[in-house]
């Protein structure tokens, strides 16, 4: 999210994203079994870049968010897990301006959050924000211009993408998993040192889910720490190192993915319990 100055485009204008500057961390390979895991977990949870304390969000007298309290490591893949309706995207939405919270603090990089921070925080929430009649690099092209950024930043965020080999092909014609690719690559044009995914992997096939998960987990090697929110266990399980769980509004869970021998088994007596508390 970002000022656009009064010259540019109404039709930008109606087009909000979040880009960012970045600050490169490094990342340990997150290497099969237990031990390489937790040791790798030591490593990365230092230093937290988003702790969200006490966040409650209220709609006409209704709490959608009920105080809830996140620690985001840095350079990690941090899971927000959630059955539909939970909370996810709206908590995503506070962090990402889009939404002020009714009540609770937010800090981001160790000061208290403030619209300045958008500066950092790249987003990709609900539909990939594209320009159908442009290619790729026209739809990247049009923000380098805003943003005042070299053509040569187009083409590191494509390679970075999987999306170098797309020509002149408009962006309305591609899948659904390179729309995701594309507006992920929007997001990642001015460095951000966080990349909120909202539900990435929905609508995808099989091919574009691997393809999704192995981007992301690329992401905190570069230094980019990625909060990610799904309601789909296995992909969260898959690609994540640290996991929340929000179940109507407040976060019963959060800890590493080390910790949880079976989220399946986890996340369901969660939602169960919940679910019989909500009927009480």
């Amino acid at each position: 999210m970002f000022d656009i100055q009064e010259k540019s485009s109404p039709i930008l204008a109606a087009h909000p994203y979040n880009f960012l500057r970045i600050t490169l961390y490094p990342y340990p390979h997150k290497e099969k079994g237990a031990n390489a895991m937790q040791e790798n977990h030591r490593e990365i949870s230092k230093v937290n870049l988003v702790e969200m304390n006490t966040i409650t969000k209220v709609f006409h007298k209704q709490k959608v968010l009920n105080q809830v309290s996140l620690n985001i490591p840095k350079n990690c893949v941090y899971g927000l897990l959630g059955p539909n309706g939970a909370g996810k995207s709206t908590l995503l939405k506070c962090l990402t301006g889009i939404l002020h919270p009714t009540d609770g603090e937010i800090l981001f990089d160790g000061h208290t959050w403030s619209r300045k921070d958008l500066a950092d925080i790249g987003s990709l929430v609900e539909t990939p924000p594209i320009y159908e009649n442009l290619s790729a690099w026209e739809n990247l092209k049009v923000r380098t211009l805003l943003l005042g950024l070299p053509d040569s930043r187009i083409w590191e965020v494509l390679k970075l993408v999987g999306l170098t080999n797309t020509g002149k092909k408009r962006a309305g014609a591609f899948s659904l998993g390179m729309k995701q690719r594309l507006g992920i690559a929007i997001a990642l044009l001015n460095s951000p040192k966080l990349l909120v995914l909202d539900e990435p992997v929905n609508g995808l096939d099989p091919v574009g889910i691997q393809e999704l998960r192995e981007l992301i987990r690329e992401f905190p090697r570069e230094g980019i720490t990625v909060l990610v929110s799904s309601h789909i266990l296995s992909e969260v399980e898959q690609t994540a190192d640290y996991i929340g769980i929000i179940v109507e509004g407040k976060v019963h869970f959060e800890g590493s993915i080390a910790e949880c021998e079976n989220l399946e088994e986890l996340f369901m007596d969660i939602v169960k319990q919940q679910r019989r508390e909500g009927i009480r």
